[in-house]
């Protein structure tokens, strides 16, 4: 129990780590060896986060293999040197792959008091209606 705990937190960390490093990276025009270390820490937090076999189960399914390898070809191409394609790869990658989660998001953004009210706004309010 206590090495799942401490394993979720170093994960969070790390997860935390390589989305500042991702946003860092794409902030200082793309910089290679940024988005290389957010990539890295990224896909290896996520994995500390809900454990190896998950993370594998999660990727390779066959519904998403589609997404899987637009999303981890994009690291692949970041790591290689080519930093603005592979972003492009890898973000709709995430989106296929994660698009399951964004209504999740968009319930509980809801019911924060101050983020709720700017949901209701007309112009995103329409946005939200097509999520």
């Amino acid at each position: 129990s206590f090495f799942f705990l401490m394993s979720a937190e170093i994960g969070m960390g790390l997860t935390g780590f390589g989305v500042f490093f991702l946003f860092f990276g794409m902030m200082l025009f793309f910089d290679k060896a940024l988005l290389a270390i957010g990539n890295i820490l990224f896909v290896s937090g996520l994995s500390f986060v809900i454990g190896l076999e998950r993370t594998f189960r999660f990727f390779f399914q066959r519904h998403k293999l589609k997404a899987t390898s637009f999303f981890l070809g994009g690291v692949l191409v970041v790591l290689l040197g080519w930093p603005i394609v592979g972003v492009v790869l890898e973000i709709y990658g995430f989106f296929l792959l994660f698009r399951g989660f964004f209504p999740v998001a968009v319930g509980f953004i809801r019911r924060v008091p101050v983020l709720g009210s700017l949901l209701s706004l007309p112009g995103i309010s329409a946005v939200k209606g097509a999520l």
